[in-house]
């Protein structure tokens, strides 16, 4: 059994021990935030923030904590979740203590909301997980310069589903009284350049409350994470992203760093249709990303389109002989192949499709997406069985870069029908856990954007006549090389 009160276990680390040190460091790092903080912004019902040391990611959480201002006599309870870096836990856990301590204080632990969610199997009492974790302990002075008084829900997610988090989550939401923290830092150990790009896709995920692309590459608090956001989606909660950068950006080198966001979810106030103002700029912000992706893309596939078919069809020859995919060795890469990527890869026999596997948003480096995408699409696609040897004879590869899904406003099917760009737009499809995406590709056997939205609500498993409140999409362009693109198209299976 843990004491009373649980100890801080990082004070003089993380954070300053010394009270008076500490006080002037949270209070300065929520001054500078608050001059980036508007008087009319919402009231968040929760956070994403970071738990690095203060000076890595304390500026980047006091972008989220500074939010709570206005709501700081009315929060009286706070549900805080985060990973376990130190001893692995089923489920989630909480500890026995009464309190938590911090150099300024002891918060109290909120036993009566314990209790309530003691009950749900996948919660369990487990002291060891909390006795030396950071993920937690690092938020409390932040909240404690910040609300006058108030109880914790201190819960270390371990391995669970998003389901299980989100099905905690919506036992305790309560009211205005109930603020929800979620502790993540982003990408971690990666060059500058490449971590800007994986936490710019973990962003992208977030503000569309999209866990599927996230990974545990892209957030280490992804199990809490992902929880709050299928509970965000089904509250209806608005995403913000307050802040985005990394240990090289605060206090570290640029070789290897560490990615930190702020976030923060309340509640939307308006309808699904965004006002005139609103859509234009989004529609203008949307076509200089895609004129941007394309240009930046076509050049890319010119210098190296070449090598990402190589390496595709070598992981389905390697594929054939050992079971599983092409490894990838980082030396052997340009630099341009190391970077975030999503691709698809595409295999044709005889021009008939033989499998086609892909990736929706950009998570690990683009060489090694092609090589796990080709062995998936030659091996895993569900509506073929697996590829033989005798197949390779006539079999060509196409490689599919794809841009950042941006989301589509609409307010019915109609709208959406009418917003579509035949020919360009790839599309994906999202009603609760349905979902499908169609590459631009499509619109070559599917012109009519009716025919196109409804073979699509086919392959999410849902009539074609299928429409709902919940539905989401949004868009994407693509940029693809073909192995019969090469003078040598049987050149790339050698």
């Amino acid at each position: 059994m843990m004491s009373a009160i649980r100890p801080a276990a990082v004070a003089g680390m993380f954070y300053p021990d010394d009270p008076d040190r500490l006080i002037a460091m949270v209070d300065g790092l929520l001054a500078d935030a608050s001059a980036h903080a508007a008087a009319d912004d919402p009231v968040p019902k929760a956070i994403i923030a970071p738990h690095a040391g203060y000076i890595y990611s304390g500026s980047i959480a006091a972008s989220a904590y500074v939010r709570l201002r206005p709501a700081a006599g009315r929060i009286s309870r706070v549900v805080l979740l985060g990973p376990c870096h130190r001893v692995a836990v089923r489920g989630l856990a909480l500890p026995s203590a009464r309190a938590f301590a911090s150099p300024l204080g002891a918060v109290p632990v909120d036993g009566a909301a314990a209790s309530e969610i003691a009950t749900l199997p996948q919660v369990q009492v487990f002291d060891e997980t909390h006795r030396a974790e950071h993920s937690l302990e690092v938020h409390l002075p932040f909240l404690q310069r910040l609300l006058p008084a108030f109880s914790l829900v201190p819960l270390v997610a371990g391995q669970a589903t998003a389901d299980e988090v989100a099905e905690v989550l919506e036992r305790l939401w309560g009211g205005e009284e109930t603020l929800i923290i979620v502790s993540s830092d982003l990408s971690h150990y990666l060059p500058y350049d490449a971590a800007r790009t994986m936490d710019a896709a973990t962003r992208a995920a977030i503000e569309h409350l999209d866990p599927t692309p996230i990974g545990f590459e892209q957030a280490c608090g992804r199990v809490p994470l992902c929880g709050l956001l299928l509970a965000a989606r089904r509250h209806q909660l608005r995403p913000r992203t307050l802040d985005l950068r990394n240990s090289g950006d605060t206090a570290g080198d640029k070789q290897r760093v560490v990615g930190y966001g702020a976030w923060m979810f309340s509640p939307s106030g308006r309808s699904r249709t965004a006002g005139a103002a609103d859509e234009k700029t989004t529609a203008t912000a949307t076509t200089d990303d895609r004129r941007q992706f394309a240009a930046e893309t076509e050049a890319l596939l010119a210098q190296h389109g070449e090598t990402l078919l190589h390496l595709a069809a070598s992981s389905v020859t390697h594929g054939l002989r050992c079971g599983q995919s092409l490894p990838v060795g980082i030396a052997d890469q340009p630099g341009a192949l190391l970077q975030p990527g999503a691709s698809f890869v595409t295999l044709k026999r005889s021009g008939q499709l033989r499998g086609c596997v892909g990736s929706a948003q950009a998570h690990r480096p683009l060489a090694h997406d092609v090589t796990e995408n080709a062995f998936a699409a030659a091996f895993h696609d569900t509506r073929f069985p697996p590829l033989t040897a005798e197949e390779i004879d006539g079999l060509t590869v196409s490689v599919s870069l794809l841009s950042a899904p941006a989301a589509i406003p609409f307010t019915d099917e109609d709208d959406l029908l009418h917003r579509l760009k035949p020919g360009e737009d790839g599309l994906i499809l999202r009603i609760n856990s349905h979902r499908a995406l169609f590459l631009p590709q499509v619109w070559q056997q599917l012109p009519e954007p009716r025919q196109f939205l409804d073979q699509l609500k086919l392959k999410a498993g849902l009539p074609a006549a299928f429409w709902s409140k919940d539905v989401q999409a949004w868009r994407f362009i693509c940029r693809s090389i073909s192995s019969d693109q090469l003078a040598d198209p049987a050149g790339v299976w050698a």
